[in-house]
């Protein structure tokens, strides 16, 4: 593999459901590695024997405000232990890689509405960062959709002794605009201590646009697409379930690969899967880059 290309691993909850039968719920992949822990770690080390070099931890949606009504709410530290244990166990196993400890959005993703107040924000997710960062290479913060996201969820992960990596959720139709509308370069401003600028769960065909962007910054940059037809209205109601978004049918790990090679050109160095992709996608952008 060249090695300007650092890979990511794909995505994490539709694989849990799907190989666990299980039908979606709010909690989605929370709720999944609750009933069926040794899952998270499989799903790991197929990734990391895919080719991916970086294990994202199953902690998206572990929030406080999440597990509020779920009857979980004091399993928060016993959850991110579990996903914590997943990840390091798989990379023991594949005797390399990165662990990337992932840090979602509050309340629900790709809606700034739901965003609480700053203070209160950067409370929990400076809990989250630190709860991560004993065991974690990496804060990647995930699927950031509005400048007060941004602002938020930097100030929390920063100081923690770890590198920070933010990706922004971008409009699927124009990459240069956040979820919000919002411009993206808004976001460069207030990211000058982050380490690598991505682009993450948007369609494929917005990243060039995102990542022409992103590159303003001086930053590494990267991106991992979702295969998702749209994001659904019924999906941006709260306490939403997976089974209201569908799998795009032309987004296979050879079409996937070749929208990733237009993103190199584009100046990504960082790349790897999101919702709806798989191992199989991995293996097909490492082939494309051993190739190339």
């Amino acid at each position: 593999m060249t090695s300007k290309i650092t890979l990511l691993d794909g995505g994490m909850g539709q694989e849990l459901i799907s190989r666990s039968g299980a039908t979606p719920t709010p909690l989605w992949a929370t709720q999944v590695m609750l009933e069926h822990p040794e899952l998270v770690r499989e799903i790991h080390s197929d990734y990391f024997n895919a080719g991916a070099e970086v294990a994202t931890t199953n902690t998206y949606a572990l929030h406080r405000d999440r597990l509020e009504g779920t009857g979980l709410e004091s399993d928060f530290s016993r959850l991110y232990r579990t996903a914590i244990e997943a990840a390091l166990s798989a990379r023991d196993r594949h005797g390399s890689g990165q662990i990337a400890g992932s840090i979602g959005p509050l309340g629900a993703s790709y809606r700034a509405d739901v965003q609480p107040p700053h203070d209160q924000a950067v409370a929990l997710y400076s809990e989250v960062a630190a709860t991560l960062a004993g065991d974690c290479d990496i804060l990647l913060i995930e699927t950031v959709a509005s400048l007060a996201q941004t602002r938020a969820t930097v100030q929390a992960a920063l100081g923690h002794g770890k590198p920070v990596w933010i990706a922004f959720t971008v409009d699927d139709e124009d990459g240069a605009l956040l979820r919000s509308g919002e411009p993206l370069a808004d976001a460069i401003p207030l990211c000058t201590d982050a380490t690598a600028m991505l682009a993450n769960c948007s369609a494929p065909e917005a990243m060039p646009a995102a990542l022409d962007v992103l590159a303003t910054s001086g930053k590494p940059t990267g991106a991992y697409a979702n295969a998702f037809t749209q994001i659904t209205k019924d999906f941006l109601k709260d306490k939403p379930t997976v089974d209201a978004l569908h799998r795009r049918r032309d987004m296979g790990p050879k079409t996937y690969a070749t929208h990733a090679m237009t993103w190199v050109e584009h100046g990504a160095t960082i790349i790897g899967g999101c919702c709806e992709t798989g191992p199989a996608h991995i293996a097909e952008l490492r082939n494309r880059f051993y190739e190339s």
